[in-house]
């Protein structure tokens, strides 16, 4: 099990991510006060596989919302296998909306959207840089807001499934980078 904590003045998040194979003893909870967020951190648990759980409060949407990302980030770094299949690559429609997402958890962090809202495409790129990942999202059609984030956040899953995957072996023509850190 992986359990992130983050305090701050302005917020206090829980992020548990169960070791593969297993599930937190309870469902997954998502309780971060913002019923949106609640929404699609239930569906990016589900369609990444992963039934993460967040807890979260706060003093300002925008406040938990960056942090829950940032926390989030962290947790899926530490939950990453170090020789996951590292790719994944998802095209979602959902009504009206049509979205496509890949990811490589490459170490290396960029974002490239957008989603059609600041309060979304902040939390993608705070997830991404915490994560330190490559996230692309290309919304190809939509007028909803509503229906391409969930898109958005149904794809990043499916990417997570797939590239969080253990495949056994270093996926890169580099090996395993290793580091020395004399402190």
């Amino acid at each position: 099990m992986v359990q992130i904590k983050r305090a701050t003045k302005e917020t206090n998040i829980v992020v548990s991510i169960p070791a593969p194979g297993t599930q937190l003893t309870d469902a997954p909870v998502h309780t971060t006060t913002l019923e949106f967020l609640d929404h699609m951190l239930a569906t990016l648990s589900r369609y990444s596989g992963l039934n993460f759980s967040v807890q979260a409060t706060g003093d300002l949407s925008h406040h938990i919302s960056e942090d829950v990302a940032i926390t989030l980030g962290v947790a899926l770094r530490k939950a990453t296998p170090d020789t996951c299949a590292r790719y994944g690559v998802a095209r979602v429609p959902m009504d009206d909306a049509l979205v496509e997402v890949t990811v490589d958890l490459v170490e290396r962090n960029f974002y490239q959207g957008p989603v059609p809202t600041v309060e979304y495409e902040h939390f993608f790129r705070s997830l991404t840089e915490n994560f330190k990942c490559n996230v692309h999202v290309r919304v190809l059609r939509g007028v909803d807001e509503h229906h391409i984030i969930e898109a958005a956040f149904k794809g990043l899953g499916m990417c997570l499934r797939q590239a969080m995957q253990d495949s056994g072996s270093v996926f890169s023509t580099k090996g395993a980078a290793e580091w020395t850190i004399d402190e």
